[in-house]
This record gives structure tokens, sequence and C-alpha cells, in this order.
């Protein structure tokens, strides 16, 4: 019988493929790591096969402060999905990564009012099931 403290994810999870592989794996280890080109040394997330930049396959993995700031961001208030429902009100925001990039994340440990555009984060991991690792973020400390 289960743990009655243990809750399963119902929100979709990724589907896991060679291409992303090493990134889910470095979330796993609760690591942050973004794709570099070997070519032209673009930095670039999400993962992908070639650069954007010059189209080259020539990847490296580097691992990333996991510090950052909001770029900008939305609250949403209704959604009738299971797994969402249960999360509202929850913050979606871009996160511009010291290194660069940005991210599509989510913004947790933080009231919707105390969400600002330039605000400091910090990655934050959350192990939803054994083979899958989100990485949020939430107010520096």
């Amino acid at each position: 019988m289960p743990d009655q403290k243990e809750k399963k994810y119902l929100k979709p999870l990724p589907h896991i493929d060679e291409e992303t592989r090493p990134w889910w794996e470095a979330l796993q280890r609760h690591e942050l790591y973004i794709q570099k080109c070997r070519a032209c040394g673009e930095l670039r997330f999400h993962p992908r096969a070639q650069c954007t930049e010059c189209l080259s396959p020539r990847t490296e993995w580097v691992r990333c402060s996991g510090r950052g700031k909001i770029y900008t961001f939305t609250t949403t208030y209704q959604n009738p999905l299971p797994g969402f429902r249960e999360s509202l009100p929850y913050i979606m925001a871009w996160v511009e990564l010291d290194e660069g990039v940005k991210m599509l994340t989510n913004v947790v440990e933080c009231r919707p009012e105390e969400v600002k555009i330039g605000m400091p984060v910090e990655v934050v991991y959350e192990d939803v099931t054994p083979q899958v690792t989100l990485a949020n973020f939430r107010p520096a400390r």
C-alpha cells in the first residue's frame, strides 16, 4: 500500500529521448546544464541536435550557476486540468540565466504579488517521479 503522504504526479511528463536525455539526467543529479556549440560557442536552451546559430551538430553540455532573473511572467488563476488546478495560482516565467539563455519555467515559493520583472531567482529541483526531476525557480536567497 502506498505511503499516505506520497502524492501521485498528475501533470504531463516529458518525453525523454536521446537529444534531451543528458538534460534530464543532470536534473536528476540536481544539476543545471545547457548546451554550448563547439563550433561557434553559442549557448542554447532547450536541448537540440544542432546549433540554432550555425547548424553545427557539435555540442557540449556546460553546467550553469542556477541563478538568473525574471525576464517576464504570468500568473494562472484558472486551470481545470488535473494536477494544474491543485497548484493554483501558479506562476510561469521566462527566466534569463546568468549565462544569458532564457528558460520557460515555474516560479515557486513565492506569492504571485511578489514576482517582479528583473527579480533575482535561483534554481530549485522538484523530484516528481523516480525518472523525472524538474527545474523550477524561487526568489534568490
